[in-house]
Order: structure tokens, then sequence, then C-alpha cells
């Protein structure tokens, strides 16, 4: 795929305001040439005593009409160049969100989110800049250099000109050597730059443990690591790169010698005008800026293309997890769960976490999940939600294997409490409505009140209004899984699914929330999956997984009657409440 794929839309676009942009830069330089030429006529007329007031008005009022022909033009060029590569930047932005939106779970378990966040904080203005900045080189090299060039040989001996020209060829050659190692370097920048923030990102979102095991000087320590890194990966590129301001330095100088030298030989024998010689001088000092910009340019452009292929890197990932050709919608639904003869792991070459699943639960009736942790609980929230895609042909809702319909409207009949909870920087409020900005302040509380969340948040000085912070950080674990939960209620979805999502509140508690909840899964389809025995007693059937396999099912009393892993588990777990109550 070419490296400019996911842009053409854009340049399709808005082509016409790069178009414009360009070709004012071009008018601007153009009348900057013109400039030396007057005051090259202007030091002709002096010295030779023909200049009049007149003249030397007239010849005043053009340069500054020029001036403000050349200001004029540069305030569009800026507009139409570096405005459209802020509407690229706009572009870009949206889409690499959009997209990272639709990639599946298991792109995440494998992508640090810093190293994803520098995408947007390094690599989108290295592209920018490219296609700003860069495009304004680029014009101003090729035009003014070749400008430039013709205009001096038109002006003084061609002798005088290639003598003074010679250093050039030299900065030119060594340009082009540099900008062969600069993009590995401007590469190393950017994943220096990655695990920089992901270092960041991951030590302030671990301060809380990082503070309780003192570790604060170690996290410091690694920071320094990392910062270092990114240091040094940063300076072999301003090596390189630094090298190439003192060639330009030094062609500049080299050029002047040769003009001293030789042009004042020059005047001196009448072989050129002052006039001539001011205006030569001028125009070889505005043939520095071209050379320099060759190199800027060569630096930019890698920058902004070694940016642009970690972004295609991110944009041309498929996404696994998507709708299938010709998938339904799937509506009306009852609620029938199906698993059949499925068997998943997460990725190819190590053992399934799940294998030879068969279980089905009727529609209104719930089913409870056990088994040690790794056991593969929460892999099949995962696969009935297709975070992950299940295997064709086993898992079915109302008889529609899940693979044959659309995603949202897969999702939208399910609503789901994850283990892992999480909740937005906005209030609460918000984020119990988080699925439909529109829902009603009444039904807001309602669900509140289902969860038994409605005290604790009544209890806040703002109430629903109350703003939670990162990831709820100033709310208790428990009330972090009831505001979930009620997040979940008020979708009111036919399938309902709590993945141990009662672990952070006492057993009385969880008591009060399972009677409240009880009314609202009478006619629902409903998965409990729980480490807690006291859970998932009342469920119509529950089935037991050790190793990713089924190997115990039934109701609570002849799961009991088996004195198998169930009754295990559930005879610890009467010891430790009866533990916790003696002490």
């Amino acid at each position: 795929m070419k490296r400019t794929e996911h842009l053409k839309d854009f340049f399709a676009k808005y082509w016409w305001r790069y178009v414009l942009g360009i070709l004012t830069l071009i008018i601007v330089d153009a009348l900057q040439l013109v400039v030396p030429k007057i005051l090259g006529n202007v030091t002709d007329a002096l010295r030779e005593g023909s200049l009049t007031p007149e003249g030397l008005k007239k010849h005043v009022l053009i340069i500054l009409a020029i001036a403000c022909g050349i200001a004029i033009g540069r305030f569009l060029w800026r507009i139409f160049i570096m405005g459209t590569a802020r509407l690229l930047d706009f572009e870009l932005r949206n889409k690499l969100f959009a997209h990272l939106q639709k990639l599946p779970a298991r792109y995440y378990t494998e992508h640090k989110t810093g190293e994803l966040m520098a995408h947007a904080t390094n690599d989108i203005p290295s592209v920018r800049q490219a296609f700003g900045q860069g495009f304004i080189l680029i014009t101003d090299s090729i035009f003014m250099t070749t400008a430039t060039l013709i205009i001096l040989f038109r002006t003084v001996p061609i002798r005088l000109a290639i003598f003074a020209l010679l250093p050039f060829p030299l900065l030119a050659v060594s340009t082009a050597a540099f900008s062969k190692i600069i993009n590995p370097r401007h590469l190393a920048v950017h994943e220096a730059f990655g695990e920089l923030s992901d270092r960041a990102q991951e030590s302030i979102a671990g301060i809380r443990v990082t503070k309780s095991f003192v570790q604060e000087d170690a996290e410091i320590a690694k920071f320094m690591a990392v910062a270092q890194k990114n240091v040094d990966a940063n300076i072999d590129l301003v090596k390189i790169w630094g090298l190439m301001s003192p060639l330009s330095g030094l062609a500049t100088a080299l050029a002047y010698a040769v003009v001293l030298r030789y042009g004042s030989s020059m005047i001196m024998y009448q072989q050129i005008s002052l006039g001539d010689f001011v205006a030569f001088t001028s125009y070889l000092a505005m043939l520095v800026w071209p050379m320099i910009a060759l190199g800027w340019v060569i630096n930019v452009m890698e920058r902004g293309f070694t940016a642009l292929d970690r972004l295609n890197a991110v944009l041309n990932e498929v996404p696994e997890v998507a709708d299938e050709p010709g998938a339904i919608e799937l509506e009306d639904v009852t609620g029938t769960i199906e698993f059949r003869n499925l068997t998943f792991s997460y990725r190819d070459g190590v053992p399934p976490a799940l294998s030879d699943i068969s279980f089905k639960i009727d529609a209104g009736k719930t089913l409870a999940v056990v088994g040690r942790t790794g056991s593969g609980k929460t892999t099949i929230v995962n696969l009935l939600t297709r975070l992950y895609n299940p295997p064709e042909g086993s898992v079915f809702i109302d008889g529609h294997d899940i693979r044959n319909v659309t995603l949202s409207s897969l999702r939208n009949q399910i609503g789901c409490v994850p283990q892992d909870t999480f909740l937005f920087s906005c209030t609460i409020g918000e984020n119990i409505a988080f699925a439909d900005r529109d829902f009603s302040p009444e039904e807001i509380c309602h669900y509140a009140k289902i969860a038994h969340v409605y005290d604790d948040i009544m209890g806040f000085p703002e109430g629903f209004d109350t703003k939670v912070g990162e990831r709820g950080v100033t709310l208790s674990g428990g009330q972090k899984q009831r505001i979930s939960i009620a997040r979940a209620l008020i979708t009111e979805p036919k399938i309902l699914i709590l993945d141990d999502s009662l672990s952070a509140v006492d057993t009385q508690t969880e008591e009060s929330i399972l009677r409240g909840l009880s009314e609202f899964m009478h006619d629902r389809t409903s998965i409990i999956i729980s480490h807690r025995i006291s859970t998932v007693k009342d469920a119509d059937e529950i089935i037991v997984l050790d190793d990713g396999k089924i190997i115990e099912r039934g109701t609570h009393a002849s799961l009991l009657a088996q004195a198998g892993l169930y009754s295990e588990i559930y005879e610890k777990q009467l010891l430790e409440e009866e533990l916790a109550s003696r002490s």
C-alpha cells in the first residue's frame, strides 16, 4: 500500500488549497527577487549622479508596494498551506481515533497505551509539518534556486557566477549523504518517545501502588533510564542534523570570499557596475536560504514520512472482529443462548482457554459460572459479546450464530458488567447514562436504586453531578461496581451478564443487590460469574469450570451432593465466613 493511501481522500478534497498556496508562495518569491535589482539600479544611479528626488521617491514607493504585496502574499500562503496542514492534522486524528475504536481487544493486549498515545502526540504533528512546512520548503528550494541562478548568470559575467557558486555543490552532496542516515535515526526517536510516553502513563496510573510500596525512587530511576534513552536517540539525530547548518554557513562564507576577491577586481576594471555587484551579493544571499531549505526539507519530510509509516501500521491493521458480509440485525430477541462444542485459544500455539464447552440457557433463565481463577469464566463473556471471535457455529442467540449478526445489534441486546470496572472521568449520572445521554434523571435514579447505589450517591454533596475523577478514583470499589451495574441495567437488555461484579461488596450488601435485581432479571436471560457461592446458589443452572473445561453442572443442591470442586469451594467459603464472624 502506498504511503499516502490513507490521505488520498483528504488531498482529493483540499488539493486546490495547496495549489493556491503554492502559487501565492511563488508570487511572493518572485516579488522578493525584484528588490535586489531595484537596489542595484539605485546604486548605479547614485554613483553616476543621475538619481533625482522624484526617481528616488518612485523607487521607494515601488519597494513599499512590493513589501505590501509580499506581506499579503505571506498571509495568504500561510492560510492556504499551513491552514490546510492543520485540517490534515484534524483529519488524521479523527481517522486514527475512529480506527482505534474498531480494533479488537486482542490489539490492546499486544500494544501499550503509551505507544498508541505517541501516535497522536508525536507522529501526527510530524506528518502535519511534512505537508505544511515541507511543502513550503520544497517550493522555496526549487523556485528560488532556479530563479536566483538564472538572474545571477544574467547579472554578472559567467566566470564570477561560477566561481561564487562552486561551494554550493559541496553543500548539496553533503545534504544528500546525510539524508540517507537521517531516516533510521528519526525512527529511533519516534520509538524512544513512544516508550517514554508508555513509561510515564503506566507510572502515573499506578501511583497508588508505587506509594504503598515506597517505590518512588525506583520508579524515578526507571523513568530516568527511559528518558535518557529518548535523549540519546535525539542527540544521535542532532549530531547528524547539526552538521548540516555549519556546512551551509561554510558554503556561504566561501561564496562571499570569492565574490569579494573577484567581484571587487571586476568593479575596478569596470567589467561590472557597482549596482550589479550589489544586486549580485543580494541574490547570492538569497541563494543561501534555498540551500538551507533543501537540508530542512529532507529533515522534515523524512521525519513526516517515518511518522506516516507508523500511523499506516495502525490504520492498516484489519479488525478481526467486524461485521461479516451479509450479517443480519438481531431483533426481537427472547434470550436463548447456546454454546456448542466450543474450543477457543487466544493465540495460536498456546493451550486453549476453553475446551469442548457446551451448554444452553433458555430465555429468561439464569446460568451461573464458577471455578478457580484462570479456569476460563471471563472468556465465555468475551466470546458471547464478541470482544473476541468465537469459532463459527459455536455460539448462538435465539438460534442465530453470533458470527452472522451485526456487532451493534448483538451488543445492544447484552448488558454486561465486566470484571474490571471502568468509569469515565465525568459525573456519576453521565456514567450511568453512558449508553444514551438522553436518559431522564428519573430513569437514572430508578436504576441507581435497583443497583443499591442511590443512597451512596445522594450522600455526596453534588449527588449525581459528582465528578468521579480518573477511572472513578474518588469512589470505593463497591460503589464503582454498583454504578457499573446501574449503567448496564438502564439499557434494559434482554441478556444480562455479571462478571464477578459484586466482589468488592460485603455479603450483606450483595444479598440486597441480588434481591433488587431479581425482579429485573425475572424475564431476562442472565449469566452470573462469581467466585462466591452465595452469589450463584439461586441460579437455574450452575456450571463449574476447571482448566477450561466443564467438570460439573447442576443446581446448587445437586452440586453439593456430588461432593466435587463446587462442594469444596462452598465448604471453604463457609469456613472463611465462620472464622471472620469469630474475629
